[in-house]
C-alpha cells in the first residue's frame, strides 16, 4: 500500500508557478522534478529543479498539455506525487484521474470536485442549489435588445478566452460564432453561454483551503478588477472598500460552494460585486491561483505548503483559519505593449532586477539572460508588496517597480506604476472597466518623464567609452573636478614663473577651439519619438552638453552619469547592448534605439503592407480571402495566435488585395509580410483602429 508522505514531486507545469513550488518543497526536503519543451530547455525552472524530463516539441499541445507524457515523466524520474500548478492541466478531471492511477500523489481536489465545476454551466446549477448567488442565465437565441448588454463565455474554460461582450443587437450571432471558434480552439469545448454584462462591477474572490477531514477555510477576499482582456493586472487582500455584511456574505458562499464539492485542498471562488454591493458567482477555480501571494502575505501561511500537507493526509493545523493582518498588493510584470492593443512581446530578457527589502516579494520565472518566446504567456514576473496599510503597500510596490531594472522586451512596468498611482485606484474606485476608461492617459507621454535628458546622458556614456578605447581610463570629472584641476595647474604655473622657468606663451586673445559638435540620434522605446543630441569632447577629454542650457556634468563614465539639471542633481545608470541603450534614473527608466545618421532606404515596406506585429501562428483567415479580392477598410483579414492570445490582423484601407502571403498554420516573425491592400483612391477613408487582441 502506498504512503501518501511526499518524497519527491513532479510539477506539472512550467516557469514562475514551477520555481514558486520548488521554493517551498526545497524547505520541506522535497526533492523536486521538472517537466520541459524543448523550447524551455534552459529555462530557469528546468536549472532549479533537482531532477528533469524532456517534454519533446514546443507547443503546448504537444508538450506540457499532454497528461500522458507527464505521468511517464513522473514514473521515469522517480517521483511520488504531482502538482499541476495553474493552467495547462491543472483543472483537468482526466489528468488527475490518470496521476492517481498510476499510483502517484494528486495534490490537487478530488477528481469529482474538479469535474462538477469544470462546466460553467453545471457549476452554476450546482450552486444554485446551494444557495449561492447567481445572476440569471440568459438564452442568446431568444436575447432581445432589452437583455443587453450581455457577456459571452466559454464553458469549459477562464482567462478571457471565448469571451465577448456585446452590446447591440446586431452583432450577437456573430459574436457568438467567434466566441464559439476560440472556446473550441483554446479548450476543445465550443460551448458557449451568456448572462448579463454588469457595468461598473467588481471581480472579487474568496480564498478557500479545505481538508479531508471536514474543516473548510475562507481565507478572505482579494480584489482581482484591474483585468486586460479579461486577464488580471493588480491584485490585492483584502479586497478594500468591503462592509463587514458583504465580507460575511462572501465567505459564507465561498465555504458552501467548497462544501458542495467536497472540496479538499486549495481553491478559489470567484464573484462579481455590483456598483450597489450584490454579490453574484462567477466561477470556482479549482487549483492555486496566480495571486495566491497577497493572501499568503497578508495571513502569514504558505499556501503550497497547505497543499501538500492535505495531499498527504494530513488535518489544516486549526479548525479555523489564522488572523489576518496588514495589506497585500501584486501586479503581473508583462513583456507586452499596453499602448498597441497589449501586443506580447519576444526576445531575450537581458536584465531583471528589482530592489530588495521588508515587505517586497518577487516570484519569476526568468533571470537576466533568459529568452521570452512566442509559446507561452508572456507574464515575467508578479511583484508582492505587503505594508501595515493599503496605502503603504501601493507605495512600496509603485516605488519598488520603478526602481527595477528590466531590460529587453517592452513591458507593462510604466502602466503599473502609473495604475498604482492613478486617483481612482488610491481611493479604491475599483471596477472591471479602469482599463477601458483610462488606458489613453495611463499609455500617453507623462509630464515628469524627460527622455531628452536620458538621451543626454547615454550619449555621455558612449562619448567616454569612445575615449577610453582610444586609451583613456577611469571616470570622467565633471565640472567641479574640472575645476579643482584647472586652478592647480594655474597654481603649480605662478610657481614655476617664480622659480625663474619661462612664463607660458600667450598669444594675445587666441586659444585653440574645442572640438566642433557631434550629434547622436536616438528613438525612444516603444513610443517612436526621436531625439538628436549634440556635444562635444573638448582637448580635456570631458564630454560636454552643446545647446543644453541649464545641464552639466559632474561625472560620467561608460554605465553611469551624474548630471546636474536646472540644480538638481539626477544620477543614470546606463547599458548598452547591440543598437539599444537602457538608462535607468531613480524615478523613470527608459530605452532608446540608436538611429544612423542616415535612414535605410530599404528598410520601408510597399503602402499597404500588413506586418506581422508579434511572431505567432497564423491560424485562419477572412472567408474567400485570396489574392484580387476587394476589402474594406477596418475589415479582420487575418488571425494570428501568439503567446495565449489571438489578434487580429485589420485592412488598412479600402481597396484591393494584391498579394497574400499567410495561411493557416504558417509559422512567421515578428515584421513578416502577411499580405499587401492596394488602396483606392476613390474609397471613403475610415479611421482603423491597432490590430486588435480578441482574447
Amino acid at each position: 500500500m502506498r504512503s501518501d508522505v511526499i518524497h519527491t514531486l513532479l510539477v506539472a507545469n512550467r516557469g514562475e508557478i514551477a520555481c514558486r513550488i520548488f521554493r517551498t518543497c526545497r524547505d520541506r526536503g522535497i526533492t523536486t522534478v521538472a517537466v520541459y519543451s524543448d523550447a524551455d530547455a534552459d529555462a530557469l525552472h528546468v536549472r532549479e529543479a533537482d531532477l528533469a524530463v524532456r517534454l519533446p516539441g514546443a507547443a503546448p499541445a504537444d508538450t506540457y498539455l499532454r497528461g500522458d507524457l507527464v505521468v511517464a515523466a513522473a514514473r521515469a524520474a522517480g517521483a511520488d506525487a504531482v502538482h499541476p500548478g495553474y493552467g495547462f492541466l491543472s483543472e483537468n478531471a482526466a489528468f488527475a484521474a490518470a496521476v492517481q492511477d498510476a499510483g502517484l500523489v494528486w495534490v490537487g481536489p478530488p477528481v469529482k470536485a474538479i469535474e462538477l465545476m469544470a462546466s460553467k454551466t453545471r457549476a452554476k446549477e450546482l450552486m444554485a442549489g446551494a444557495g449561492v448567488p447567481l445572476l440569471a442565465p440568459v438564452d442568446p437565441a431568444t436575447a432581445g435588445p432589452d437583455d443587453l448588454p450581455l457577456l459571452l463565455k466559454a464553458a469549459a474554460g477562464g482567462g478571457g478566452r471565448g469571451m465577448r461582450i456585446v452590446r447591440e443587437p446586431d452583432a450577437l450571432p456573430g459574436e457568438l460564432l467567434a466566441a464559439a471558434a476560440e472556446a473550441a480552439s483554446a479548450f476543445g469545448d465550443g460551448e458557449v453561454f451568456a448572462e448579463p454584462y454588469v457595468e461598473r462591477g467588481r471581480h472579487v474572490e474568496v480564498q478557500v483551503m479545505a481538508d479531508a477531514h471536514g474543516t473548510v477555510w475562507a481565507l478572505g477576499t482579494r480584489d482581482c478588477s484591474l483585468q486586460r482582456r479579461h486577464q488580471k493586472v493588480i491584485e490585492e487582500a483584502p479586497a478594500p472598500g468591503l462592509d463587514d455584511g458583504l465580507r460575511t456574505r462572501l465567505h459564507e458562499a465561498a465555504v458552501a460552494a467548497a462544501r458542495a464539492v467536497d472540496y479538499r485542498g486549495a481553491g478559489t471562488v470567484e464573484f462579481l460585486v455590483s456598483a450597489e454591493g450584490r454579490p453574484y458567482f462567477l466561477e470556482m477555480n479549482t487549483r492555486l491561483q496566480v495571486e495566491h501571494p497577497v493572501t499568503e502575505a497578508v495571513f502569514g501561511i504558505d499556501l503550497v505548503a497547505l497543499q501538500l500537507r492535505v495531499a498527504e493526509g494530513a488535518p489544516l493545523p486549526s479548525p479555523e483559519p489564522p488572523q489576518p493582518s496588514g495589506h497585500a498588493v501584486e501586479a503581473r510584470l508583462y513583456a507586452e505593449d499596453p499602448a498597441r492593443d497589449w501586443q506580447p512581446q519576444t526576445g531575450a530578457l537581458l536584465t531583471l532586477e528589482l530592489p530588495e527589502g521588508p515587505g517586497l516579494r518577487l516570484d519569476t520565472g526568468y533571470t537576466g539572460g533568459d529568452t521570452i518566446g512566442v509559446h507561452y504567456d508572456p507574464m515575467i514576473a508578479k511583484v508582492i508588496a505587503r505594508a501595515p496599510t493599503r496605502t503603504e503597500a501601493v507605495r512600496l510596490l509603485a516605488r519598488a517597480l520603478e526602481r527595477a531594472r528590466v531590460h529587453g522586451p517592452v513591458t507593462n512596468r510604466d502602466l503599473l506604476v502609473r495604475s498604482l498611482r492613478h486617483p481612482d485606484f488610491a481611493a479604491a474606485r475599483l471596477d472591471t472597466g479602469f482599463y477601458d476608461r483610462h488606458l489613453a492617459d495611463l499609455t500617453a507621454p507623462e509630464a515628469g518623464r524627460d527622455p531628452a535628458t536620458a538621451a543626454l546622458a547615454a550619449t555621455l556614456a558612449e562619448a567616454v567609452r569612445n575615449t577610453q578605447a582610444a586609451g583613456g581610463a577611469g571616470a570622467v570629472r565633471g565640472a567641479g573636478a574640472v575645476r579643482r584641476a584647472e586652478a592647480a595647474r594655474g597654481a603649480e604655473a605662478v610657481r614655476g614663473a617664480s622659480a625663474g622657468s619661462p612664463a607660458p606663451a600667450r598669444f594675445g586673445a587666441w586659444r585653440n577651439v574645442t572640438s566642433q559638435p557631434q550629434r547622436k540620434r536616438y528613438r525612444s522605446e516603444p513610443d517612436g519619438t526621436e531625439h538628436e543630441i549634440a556635444y562635444r569632447t573638448p582637448r580635456t577629454g570631458i564630454p560636454e552638453p552643446h545647446e543644453t542650457p541649464g545641464t552639466r556634468v559632474l561625472t560620467a563614465t561608460p554605465d553611469r552619469v551624474t548630471l546636474e539639471v536646472d540644480g538638481v542633481t539626477r544620477n543614470f545608470a546606463i547599458t548598452a547592448h547591440a543598437d539599444r541603450v537602457h538608462v535607468d534614473a531613480t524615478d523613470a527608466a527608459y530605452t532608446f534605439t540608436v538611429l544612423p545618421r542616415f535612414t535605410d532606404p530599404a528598410a520601408h515596406t510597399a503602402p499597404g503592407s500588413l506586418l506581422a506585429p508579434m511572431p505567432g501562428t497564423v491560424v485562419r483567415l477572412a472567408e474567400g480571402l485570396a489574392a484580387g479580392v476587394t476589402v474594406e477598410a477596418g475589415q479582420p483579414l487575418i488571425w494570428l495566435e501568439a503567446m495565449k492570445m489571438e489578434h487580429r490582423i485589420l485592412a488598412p484601407a479600402s481597396g484591393t488585395l494584391t498579394a497574400l502571403h499567410a495561411a493557416p498554420g504558417h509559422q512567421v516573425e515578428v515584421g513578416a509580410l502577411l499580405a499587401v491592400v492596394q488602396e483606392d483612391p476613390a474609397a471613403t477613408p475610415v479611421p482603423v483602429p491597432v490590430p486588435e487582441e480578441t482574447a
